[in-house]
């Protein structure tokens, strides 16, 4: 082996969301100087895909399924994921009666809801989001959702465990659909199931918002002229 190649490490890219138009791509593999950071990996590839600059600060990354800053030091075979804000710290406990799920397919919103049903609890809250007609009086034909899968899960299981630390609630359920959805169809379902309902009520809409903004998961919006990927906040504030 030549001694180029030896200071050499090569990354496998995967790109997101609207990222993943500009480079024309879902994945490539990125060979770089030793020793390489995340920092260069940006640099490089907005040298490579210029146009990934009009996301300024709030292009995300992660490296190996978790946000990272610009300074981690990276190896080969290392996977670094590039997308803009999603469509908007870590606990080690769970709940075993919690569920987080990702499916293609239709979402039964009863089901979900009335999965889990405890003995301590005595409400639960069921957010059913689905697709609207209109956003900002522009009529949507349909929407197309896509994720970082492994990485999406387990930041659902994050934010279900920072749930039951800031609330007093029982159990978190969270399945979101990806793919194409047709008008009115659901693309997300959070269930929450509490002793008492102003509990669960707090949980489920903190649920959604942070989902929206930390979840790997971007929203296609496609028009009769056009589609658009809406974009969220920019880096969560975990790091």
């Amino acid at each position: 082996m030549s001694m180029a190649l030896e200071n050499q490490i090569t990354v496998n890219v995967l790109f997101f969301g609207g990222a993943k138009d500009i480079a024309g791509t879902s994945s490539l593999k990125l060979s770089l100087p030793s020793p390489a950071t995340l920092s260069n990996v940006s640099e490089t590839l907005i040298a490579k895909f210029p146009e990934l600059k009009r996301f300024g600060r709030s292009l995300l990354f992660a490296v190996n399924q978790e946000y990272a800053n610009p300074d981690l030091n990276l190896k080969s075979d290392d996977e670094v994921a590039v997308f803009p804000p999603v469509s908007g710290g870590s606990c080690d406990y769970r709940c075993p009666d919690d569920f987080f799920e990702l499916t293609t397919e239709t979402v039964d919103v009863g089901e979900v809801a009335r999965r889990v049903v405890l003995p301590v609890c005595g409400a639960t809250v069921t957010l059913d989001g689905y697709a609207r007609k209109w956003t900002k009086d522009r009529q949507t034909d349909y929407l197309v959702y896509e994720a970082y899968e492994p990485m999406a899960l387990s930041e659902l299981e994050k934010l279900g465990a920072e749930a039951h630390k800031r609330f007093e609630i029982a159990y978190v359920g969270i399945v979101h659909r990806l793919g194409r959805l047709e008008i009115g169809e659901t693309s997300v379902v959070i269930s929450v199931g509490a002793p008492h309902r102003r509990a669960a009520f707090e949980a489920c809409e903190w649920l959604i918002k942070e989902l929206k903004r930390t979840v790997p998961i971007w929203k296609k919006e496609v028009f009769q002229d056009g589609e658009v990927w809406a974009e969220g906040e920019g880096m969560p504030d975990m790091l």
